[in-house]
C-alpha cells in the first residue's frame, strides 16, 4: 500500500501488474489498509494531516511503519535474489 501511496500518478493496475498480482486483490488491500488507518484511499493520502496525539501512540504508529518498511525491504530483497538467479561467484 505505501508503494502505490508513494507514486503520484501510477494506477493500481499499473502497480499490480508490475507485482504479479490480481488487480483487484491490490484493490481490496488497498480499501483494507485505508480503512484501517482511516482515511482517504489514494497517493494524496500520506501527506494529510492527522491530529496530535500522544508519545505513546506516536511511538505505535512509528512501530507498525517501521515493520512495513522492513517488511517491503525483505520483499524487494526476495525479489532481487530470485531475479538474479542467486549466481554466487
Amino acid at each position: 500500500m505505501a508503494l502505490y501511496r508513494s507514486r503520484p500518478g501510477v494506477t493500481i493496475a499499473q502497480i499490480a501488474d508490475d507485482l504479479g498480482v490480481s488487480r483487484e486483490t491490490l484493490r481490496s488491500w488497498v480499501r483494507l489498509d485505508e480503512q484501517l488507518r482511516g482515511g482517504a484511499v489514494g497517493p494524496a493520502a500520506p501527506g494529510r494531516s492527522q491530529p496530535a496525539g500522544s508519545v505513546e501512540e506516536e511511538n505505535a504508529d512509528l512501530r507498525r511503519r517501521i515493520r512495513e518498511l522492513e517488511e517491503e525491504r525483505d520483499i524487494l530483497r526476495k525479489a532481487a535474489r530470485y531475479f538474479a538467479g542467486e549466481t554466487r561467484w
